[in-house]
């Protein structure tokens, strides 16, 4: 099948060289999951009355009312909470993109499609169904 010792030896560096590229892309792909795990979200809504935190899939884990919602409409309380949330996790956004460019750099494009996902899941348009819930 190889012609020669030389072509033989060129294929045994060139799968050498794809093994390691993959090895360094498998570890750099655990140390991002290593480093967005525990990555939170955080906003306070602009009066200082709801803050909302979300852990690195976008869930709310921690939700803090201040007693001053007690004197408005708990439509009003409703919306604070919604738009503070999708501050949070535009919030969580930020952080994820850093995060992912400091450990992978610009323009990989594992790091962009791990962006992408994170910003499909957190910024929905608003064209998609979901968007409105």
């Amino acid at each position: 099948m190889w012609s020669d010792d030389a072509a033989l030896d060129a294929a045994d560096r060139r799968l050498d060289e794809w093994e390691t590229s993959l090895a360094e892309r498998a570890a750099r792909a655990r140390a991002l999951s290593t480093r967005l795990r525990p990555i939170t979200g955080t906003a306070t809504s602009a009066d200082g009355a709801v803050e909302v935190t979300v852990d690195s899939n976008g869930l709310l884990t921690d939700l803090r009312l201040d007693e001053r919602i007690r004197q408005q409409p708990a439509t009003r309380t409703a919306r604070q909470i919604t738009d503070t949330t999708r501050a949070a996790h535009a919030d969580l956004l930020k952080r994820v993109n850093d995060a992912t460019v400091e450990t992978l750099g610009a323009g990989d494009p594992t790091g962009q499609a791990v962006i992408d996902s994170y910003r499909r899941r957190m910024d929905p348009s608003e064209d998609e169904p979901d968007a409105r819930r």
